[in-house]
C-alpha cells in the first residue's frame, strides 16, 4: 500500500502527459453533467474544475470516494464506481482544460482585495495569496488548488462547510482555522474576489 501510495504522483505525471483533450476518458459522462465537458458549470452551486491541479483533482476524488473527510450526497457514490486508474485519467484531463474566467461586482473589490491580499490581522484571518498566489493558480506540488475563476457561490459554501467542519479535508486545517474567524460578508467579498481574479 505504502509503495502504491509514493507511485501515484508519478502516475498522475505520466496521465496529464498522455492526456488528450480531444479524446476524453471514458468516464467523463459522470462528471459533464455538472461540471460540463470542458470543466466549466453552468451551475454556480457546482465547481469549475477546469484547469484544475492534477493532484489536487485526484485527491478530492479519492476523499469524495472515501467519504470521511469530504462527504457529498452527489460525489461519494458516483466515485464509488470509479477505479483509481479511472480517477487518475479523469483528473489529467480536466486540468487539461482552459481555466474559467469570471468577473468580479465592483462593490467586493476593495474588501474582498484586502483578504485576499492581506488578509485582516485584527480578525486572525490569514490573507489567501500566501498558498494561492497573486493570481489565484495555487501551487499544486504543495497541494493548495487553483482558485481563479471559480463560482463565488461554490467558494462561499466551501467556506461555511470548513467553519462548521463538514469538511476537513485541509492541509493541516488551515482552512478551517481561516474560515473560522470570517463572517458571512468576508466570506461573500473574498470569494466575489476570486470569482474575477485572473
Amino acid at each position: 500500500m505504502k509503495k502504491l501510495l509514493m507511485a501515484l504522483p508519478m502516475l498522475v505525471i505520466f496521465a496529464v502527459q498522455a492526456a488528450d483533450i480531444t479524446n476524453p476518458p471514458e468516464k467523463i459522462v459522470l462528471c459533464a453533467a455538472c461540471h460540463g465537458s470542458q470543466g466549466i458549470s453552468a451551475n454556480a452551486d457546482w465547481p469549475n474544475i477546469a484547469g484544475q491541479h492534477a493532484n489536487y483533482l485526484l485527491k478530492e476524488l479519492q476523499d469524495f470516494k472515501s467519504g470521511k473527510t469530504r462527504n457529498s450526497p452527489p460525489m461519494t457514490p458516483l466515485m464509488a464506481t470509479l477505479s483509481e486508474q479511472e480517477m487518475i485519467e479523469l483528473a489529467a484531463y480536466y486540468s487539461k482544460m482552459p481555466v474559467a474566467e469570471n468577473s468580479t461586482p465592483v462593490k467586493y473589490l476593495k474588501r474582498g482585495e484586502q483578504i485576499y491580499r492581506g488578509g485582516d490581522f485584527a480578525q486572525k484571518i490569514t490573507a489567501c495569496i500566501a498558498c494561492h498566489g497573486p493570481k489565484g493558480t495555487g501551487n499544486g506540488q504543495a497541494g493548495f488548488p487553483m482558485l481563479s475563476g471559480q463560482h463565488a457561490q461554490y467558494t462561499i459554501g466551501q467556506l461555511q462547510l470548513f467553519k462548521d467542519g463538514k469538511r476537513s479535508n485541509d492541509l493541516n486545517g488551515i482552512m478551517q482555522d481561516i474560515s473560522a474567524h470570517m463572517s458571512a460578508e468576508d466570506m461573500e467579498a473574498v470569494a466575489y474576489y476570486i470569482q474575477g481574479l485572473h
